[in-house]
């Protein structure tokens, strides 16, 4: 077991040494942020993959699966892959040709910098949360091939993580990312075609018929299963972390066409671990932490030599996704709050401020992974809290004139009040339907009062 440890803790120093060594080149935020807007279709599509195909897919989702069947693949990898769809045919090329920095940058540039600060507010939460998730899964990885206690691993993996991040920037993370990808697929399908080598022999039972379904026991209504689907498309779709790359992209034609191919590769590539996840019980019956049934798979599954190689993948799909996240944090934070109120222009006291943001950020996520029940439930509310106001202003933002500072001001705080009010004291079991509709009237009420707002018209 401790050649597993000492092989993994390997494979993250030469992810590390990777990131330090790029990282040379940042020089100014910009650099930090998006990566001088030079990514093609190779790295573009294998870093959108990367990014997205994360703790979520390769953890909390084969676990999901394990425990509910077919169910716990509805939100990952099925509705991420249709999140990226929506990306690459609606989103990608208006956002791409406003040639902004952070989403933020949008709601500043339509409505006003007060919308442009209450959407910071909003959505650096979600990133943190999503960070929170990949750290977690981090530590169940190194738990599972050692004798350390989850509390112990998390720490140790949140200050690998910590560094890495702080350290790099978008083009050490899609470098990286671009190995991971290569890496996390063969690791994948190794262990895949293990499973079904003996499947094939006999040695392991069939699915069970029922768990073959998409549908939960305890969903009560076709509101409740749209409230599935619903969270992971619409609430992701505009995340910081995939408009990140669409901006870092050559061309808008890149930012769409990566965006479409890499919601081809992540449905191809997700759908092993729920294959995985189908079979679970029947390989390992009774298994307490569901979160760690992957690892747990490989760990009996593979030779020493072979597990090492798979924690690598898992690490690596669970590294580039936790960098995003952090980054895009610390960028929202950094570039939209603090920056503008400082009086120099230097590029290296920009880039020091926002690498400040991202190592606060990174302990803060790490808090969360330590007190979170598990990595499906922070992903499901890191997707969840706040999006709905986020996607309508966006959508009425970038596609029509409908709507002033006000309109989106208020549609902000109706979906952010209206899903806490639901999902916390009423406990709904569709709070993101019920926002998502409260912050859609909101805006088309409040607009309706003031008309067509051209932009130069926006407060200042």
């Amino acid at each position: 077991m401790n050649a597993v440890l000492w092989g993994v803790l390997a494979y993250i120093l030469v992810q590390l040494i990777i990131g330090l060594v790029v990282s040379r080149r940042i020089q100014t935020e910009s650099d930090y942020l998006l990566a001088g807007r030079q990514f093609g279709y190779g790295m573009l599509t294998m870093t959108l993959f990367a990014t997205w195909f994360g703790a979520e897919t390769c953890i909390g989702a084969s676990g999901e699966v394990y425990s509910e069947g077919l169910a716990g693949a509805r939100m990952d990898p099925l509705g991420y892959s249709f999140c990226l769809i929506f990306m690459g045919i609606f989103f990608a090329v208006p956002l791409w040709n406003r040639k902004c920095t952070t989403l933020a940058d949008v709601f500043r540039d339509r409505f006003s910098p007060g919308v442009e600060k209450l959407a910071v507010i909003l959505m650096a939460p979600t990133s943190m949360m999503w960070a929170a998730a990949q750290i977690r899964a981090f530590g169940s990885v190194i738990s599972a091939s050692s004798e350390l206690s989850l509390e112990i691993t998390i720490t140790l993996s949140a200050s690998m993580v910590i560094i890495y991040t702080t350290s790099g920037g978008l083009l050490a993370d899609a470098i990286t990312d671009f190995i991971q990808g290569i890496v996390l697929i063969f690791g994948l399908l190794l262990l895949l075609g293990v499973v079904l080598f003996k499947y094939a022999a006999g040695d392991i039972p069939p699915p069970s018929p029922d768990r073959f379904t998409f549908l939960y026991a305890e969903e009560s209504s076709a509101l409740v299963q749209l409230e599935g689907w619903t969270i992971p498309i619409i609430g992701s779709v505009l995340s910081q972390e995939l408009v990140a790359r669409i901006l870092a992209a050559r061309t808008p034609v890149h930012a769409r066409r990566a965006s479409l191919m890499s919601a081809g590769l992540y449905l191809l590539v997700g759908a092993i671990p729920v294959l995985l996840g189908l079979f679970g019980p029947g390989i390992l019956p009774g298994l307490e932490e569901t979160e760690q049934f992957l690892p747990s798979l490989a760990k009996q599954m593979l030779p020493t030599f072979l597990y090492v190689i798979f924690a690598g993948a898992l690490i690596s799909a669970i590294l580039s996704t936790v960098d995003s996240a952090l980054l895009a944090a610390g960028a929202l934070v950094s570039h939209n709050l603090i920056i503008p109120s400082m009086k120099s222009g230097d590029e290296k006291a920009k880039l020091r401020v926002t690498r400040i943001c991202v190592f606060v950020f990174g302990l803060m996520a790490y808090y969360l992974a330590l007190h979170a029940e598990s990595v499906h439930d922070l992903v499901e509310e890191a997707s969840a809290f706040g999006s709905t106001g986020i996607f309508v202003v966006i959508v009425f933002g970038l596609f029509t004139r409908y709507g002033s500072w006000m309109t989106a001001l208020c549609t902000l705080a109706a979906g952010i009040g209206v899903y806490v009010l639901f999902a916390y004291h009423y406990e709904s079991e569709f709070p993101y339907l019920i926002s998502l509709f409260a912050a859609t009237i909101t805006y088309l009420s409040v607009g309706l009062l003031e008309g067509p707002v051209l932009e130069e018209e926006r407060a200042t």
